[in-house]
């Protein structure tokens, strides 16, 4: 027999419209155990490495491409709900200001340190207070670039099931193993394996370019607004200096972030393979 044709939904005062738009918040994702994922690329990403959508809610007049089709049967056939949306309801529950007509709910998940599997000369990213999504999102996306083995986020101010991390990461929130865990937990951890810590700081006087970034190694990136913590500053084996020729003092973190792991990139002849 065919497969049922998926329930479609007008009225904005529906539960799962309401339920929808309730998600954009960090209190009833966590309450919930779920999160938002908008979009053709991320919700591609997120079945390619076999993430259990539990609904994906589609509007075809929004539809951007000729794959949604496949697609939502890719969907279905990996046990997803679909449901369809009128326009106006999907421009509701959307948080694009230009939906492309897709929009899954995904199960959140926890990583410890201890489920990474790092090899002998691991190549780690670790970021404290990241205060902004969409820097955290791209943070995320240019450690998948650099062939990071691992995320670690430090202390977050922002939440990592945010639409706006998924959105900017464009779905390799899905790919990079990602661990939310303390600073105290973290050092202790990396000193125990041996892994180097390095940190940008306007203070120092070694260049980032002059300094060993080969072997084990942790880049550690702080907060936008105040930088990295002493606790890192003081525990950190090597301290970089990235070059600044104008009056600017500081960089975007996720800019900072690029220019130190691509250096490191670099010098590993070519980054990690994970």
């Amino acid at each position: 027999m065919p497969p049922t044709a998926p329930e479609r939904i007008t009225s904005l005062q529906n539960p799962r419209v309401k339920q929808l738009v309730k998600l954009r918040d960090r209190r009833p994702r966590d309450e919930a155990g779920v999160f938002l994922v908008e979009g053709y690329r991320q919700i591609r990403r997120a079945l390619e490495k076999r993430i259990a959508l539990r609904e994906l809610y589609f509007c075809r007049e929004c539809f951007l491409g000729a794959n949604e089709d496949a697609l939502l049967a890719e969907a279905r056939a990996a046990g997803t709900e679909l449901v369809e949306l009128s326009r106006h309801a999907f421009e509701k529950v959307a948080y694009r200001e230009r939906p492309d007509g897709l929009l899954a709910v995904a199960p959140q998940w926890r990583r410890e340190l201890a489920d990474l599997q790092l090899g002998t000369a691991p190549f780690l990213l670790v970021v404290e207070g990241i205060e902004k999504p969409g820097n955290l999102g791209t943070i995320l996306r240019s450690a998948d670039a650099a062939g990071c083995d691992a995320v670690i986020v430090c202390d977050p101010v922002t939440d990592i099931f945010n639409p706006n991390v998924v959105r900017a990461s464009t779905g390799v929130l899905f790919s990079v193993p990602l661990v939310v865990a303390e600073s105290r937990t973290v050092a202790a951890w990396l000193r125990e394996r041996g892994i180097r810590s390095a940190a940008t700081t306007p203070h120092s006087e070694q260049l980032y370019t002059a300094a060993d970034l080969r072997g084990p190694l942790a880049l550690i990136m702080g907060s936008e607004q105040y930088g990295l913590s002493e606790f890192w500053m003081s525990r950190s084996d090597l301290k970089l200096r990235i070059p600044m020729a104008g009056q600017a003092d500081s960089l975007n973190v996720a800019m900072a972030t690029i220019i130190t792991l691509f250096e490191a990139v670099r010098q590993r002849g070519g980054g990690s393979a994970r």
